[in-house]
């Protein structure tokens, strides 16, 4: 499908469908846990019902349900209906379950926005954040916070998201040491819960969630409307939130580093950069962060405690943590098997950030091959360095931190023969300080002391 073809279509569906409508939610407590569902409605044949459900734990609080999580429902199935509003990419949003103030209209506006950039750059659609959408809310106000003057949400306790790549392990190692955390992960696969047991936990002492897609929407993309990347961080972020309710924990520890700042393209079509992780960035952070002490509750403290690093740090932290070396996994397209693919662009950078830390021959056990000598990623590997139009639509480190991790790997192990793709690699002086944190976050200091104590002193060694 051509750009203009998918541009054509994109005029042409919102032309067939000018109306999605979030329609409502239901949520209620079964004995095997608590179970969500959300209705969608595009036009009058087209209707998705995905779901959530969140098994029993022990230390998840059931009672009260009603006062504390319906507007979190709510704001739960308004991040979600972006994943639905792609197939046809209708001009307005009608909601129906919930009331939006102004500036909640707003902020939603922002978040799908700038969270399809991809979406309408891979497509080839022209659109604006004022007029791709139009949101009016019919339904009543919800209000899920406590009364005036009480806590009711532990702040010695943290969550944190575990994906089963680096990032998600250094902050469950190091965090450990400050409070005590739980982790929390979204559809358990092998990586996620071989890394909670490598941490010394067990899956008992872990918050799941469980997220559907509903299948209509697998059969319109196979029928060819329109498909494309969606904002899963800021998806995760809401689902967070109904999380620390249920297990009455206040704080929500991310792993998102510095580098999730830099666009993957620079000034697209409409003037405006494309982020791939926008919803990783601190700008969806501040901004999430302010509306959920505006419009949900104070009391929730989410944050990213990578913020003040660059990949090249946590993968200098994640060198000293050995324990995980041969159970974590940041590739997506071998994440159904829990393997490493060795083809795609994620692969080759988790390769190339860990190379100067980690031995080569102890890289190549972890990965199953040395993936500087693969020809096949060579594309992939001139786009990691800056030598591409664009950066790859992955989760990936900035070109500056790739290239100090191939000077350094050059310097520490590739003296005398170079793998293949460093043959004719022109290497640059470091420019990625392993000492230095940046000054941008919402740490406290005393968890930015203890990030700091640890960065130190592995630049050190």
């Amino acid at each position: 499908m051509t750009n203009m073809s998918n541009q054509t279509k994109y005029n042409s569906f919102r032309r067939t469908y000018p109306e999605m409508v979030y329609a409502g939610y239901e949520y209620g407590v079964q004995p095997d846990g608590l179970h969500i569902v959300f209705t969608f409605r595009i036009g009058e044949d087209i209707v998705f019902s995905p779901t959530a459900m969140i098994p029993n734990r022990p230390f998840l609080k059931w009672d009260n349900l009603q006062k504390r999580i319906d507007r979190l429902v709510f704001n739960i199935g308004m991040i979600e209906l972006v994943s639905y509003w792609k197939c046809y990419c209708p001009p307005r949003v009608r909601v129906l379950c919930g009331s939006l103030e102004t500036d909640e209209v707003e902020f939603w506006k922002k978040t799908y926005f700038n969270g399809l950039g991809e979406f309408f750059y891979v497509n080839g659609i022209e659109a604006t954040q004022e007029d791709f959408m139009e949101i009016v809310s019919e339904g009543k106000a919800k209000d899920c916070s406590p009364e005036k003057g009480s806590t009711h949400l532990a702040q010695d306790a943290t969550l944190v998201p575990v994906g089963g790549g680096k990032d998600s392990v250094v902050t469950l190692s190091l965090l450990g040491e400050a409070t005590r955390v739980v982790p929390l992960i979204m559809n358990p696969r092998g990586a996620t819960t071989n890394c909670v047991t490598a941490a010394g936990l067990t899956m008992e002492d872990t918050l799941v969630i469980q997220r559907t897609i509903h299948p209509r929407l697998l059969e319109l993309n196979r029928e060819g409307c329109l498909n494309g990347h969606t904002p899963f961080s800021a998806m995760l972020a809401f689902y967070t939130l109904l999380a620390a309710e249920l297990s009455g924990i206040g704080n929500i520890a991310l792993s998102n580093e510095s580098s999730a700042n830099e666009p993957t393209v620079l000034a697209g079509k409409d003037g405006a950069n494309v982020n791939h992780q926008y919803s990783k960035s601190l700008e969806f952070e501040n901004d999430f962060r302010s509306f959920v002490s505006r419009f949900v509750c104070g009391e929730y403290n989410y944050y990213s405690f990578l913020r003040p690093l660059t990949e090249l740090q946590i993968a200098m932290l994640f060198s000293k943590e050995e324990v995980f070396f041969d159970v974590f996994r940041s590739c997506n397209a071998g994440s159904k098997e829990d393997i490493w693919c060795g083809k795609c662009a994620k692969c080759l950078f988790a390769f190339i950030i860990l190379s100067p830390f980690i031995a080569p021959e102890r890289l190549t056990s972890i990965f199953g091959k040395n993936l500087l000598e693969d020809e096949g990623l060579r594309l992939f590997f001139e786009q990691l360095t800056g030598n591409a139009p664009t950066k790859p639509f992955e989760c990936v480190g900035t070109v500056d931190e790739v290239n100090s991790a191939l000077s350094m790997a050059i310097t520490r192990w590739y003296k005398d023969r170079r793998p293949r793709l460093l043959t004719n690699y022109q290497p640059l002086p470091p420019n990625t300080p392993l000492a230095t944190l940046q000054a941008s976050h919402n740490l406290t200091p005393q968890l930015f002391n203890l990030l700091a104590k640890h960065v130190q002193a592995a630049a050190i060694d």
